[in-house]
């Protein structure tokens, strides 16, 4: 009885977090308060230089260099991966990894608030592909904090 009682404990969590999902939908939709946060957070600052698969995303850039980043383009990508991270039913199938110090402290908020699990510091070599090692990981999702820097994960 306390396993039938499990599953309906987790059934009835899978559906309310779809129930969710589906009543913050309209919440999803860019308000003004939410530009208004990224202006303040300066999200739309880039740097000097512009790698040309950023250029899409730049808006213009300033008299001292500095890039502009358009806030819609970056709202957009924000959704769609907002999206992606909730369509995984179960957050320990979720693994966000930051080799880099700054991503670090992120990487431990977002899982202490989301339930996925970090791999915050250095990568070890064959986490996800080799299945002998005790520390072997089979993530539906991964996601990372610079690619540059965690391009060996994948």
């Amino acid at each position: 009885s306390s396993v039938r009682r499990h599953e309906n404990d987790n059934g009835l969590h899978v559906q309310l977090r779809r129930t969710l999902v589906l009543a913050n939908a309209m919440a999803l939709s860019q308000k003004e308060a939410d530009v208004q946060m990224m202006l303040a957070a300066q999200c739309h600052l880039g740097t000097k230089n512009c790698d040309f698969q950023m250029e899409r995303y730049t808006y213009k850039r300033r008299n001292d260099g500095i890039f502009i980043i358009n806030l819609s383009r970056t709202w957009d990508k924000l959704m769609m991966a907002a999206r992606v991270i909730v369509a995984i039913e179960n957050p320990n199938d979720i693994i966000v990894q930051s080799a880099r110090p700054y991503g670090q402290r992120a990487v431990l908020k977002f899982a202490q608030y989301t339930g996925a699990r970090t791999i915050a510091g250095r990568h070890t070599p064959g986490t996800f592909t080799n299945q002998t090692q005790n520390k072997f990981e089979e993530p539906r999702l991964l996601i990372l904090t610079d690619p540059r820097t965690d391009h060996q994960v994948c």
